[in-house]
């Protein structure tokens, strides 16, 4: 949810704003569109196909990284979305004609809601507000969370969600140890999650907890390649 990101002026035009000349500069996003990391262009990029958005990749990745509630995998011999010559809606109505089979069903009404939240976003980033000419819808809602009305509302959502702090810590837990949490780093994980909870989430002081943490302090080097552990 952060208020702020880091522009040059190239980077600037394509975002929206104003140059901020002198290079790269730390800009405010108060009464822009954007806020966070899930509405920056690599994010956005990375989560679509390279002709459209994909509201699934995107639902997954949020499910996934940010809540650690990852979707099961698709059956075999599901068809994607076949694409359309001359499109008669936007992507989230074609696809919400898609998800009518009951095989595809289970797993995309946790999924697509949440892409759905970031259709304003084109398939690197940019700011829109149709569809094929058609006017984007971007409400949706988190599982077992609220409805929202758009990506803003969807971020704060998540920001509140008792899942996320959880799940961040364990994901940068897994990142700096350079391994997955086992059944005696739960508590752990949980202690460094309810604090970093309640006082206020930054980044920095996530770090700061889990590099002070025995786990990270105390972990064993690696044994040479070849040698007898």
């Amino acid at each position: 949810t952060a208020d702020f990101t880091f522009v040059d002026d190239r980077l600037a035009a394509w975002y929206g704003l104003t140059a901020p000349g002198m290079g790269l500069r730390r800009v405010m996003l108060r009464g822009s569109n954007r806020a966070g990391a899930l509405m920056h262009g690599s994010f956005l990029t990375v989560t679509s196909h390279p002709d459209r958005t994909s509201p699934v990749k995107r639902g997954q990745w949020v499910l996934g990284q940010l809540l650690c509630e990852p979707p099961r995998p698709p059956p075999p011999n599901v068809e994607g979305l076949p694409p359309e010559t001359n499109p008669t809606g936007t992507l989230r109505e074609r696809m919400e004609r898609h998800r009518t089979q009951p095989s595809c069903a289970a797993c995309h009404q946790l999924m697509d809601p949440i892409g759905f939240g970031l259709e304003n976003f084109d398939a690197i980033g940019r700011w829109r507000t149709t569809d094929s000419g058609f006017a984007i819808d971007p409400s949706g809602a988190l599982p077992g969370g609220g409805e929202f009305r758009n990506a803003q509302e969807m971020t704060a959502q998540l920001a509140r969600d008792s899942r996320y702090p959880r799940c961040v810590t364990q994901q940068l837990f897994t990142y700096a140890l350079g391994r997955g949490p086992e059944d005696y780093d739960q508590a752990t994980l949980d202690r460094i999650a309810a604090a970093w909870s309640a006082d206020g989430m930054r980044l920095r002081d996530l770090v700061t907890r889990i590099v002070l943490s025995d786990s990270f302090r105390q972990r064993r080097g690696e044994a040479p390649t070849g040698a007898t552990p």
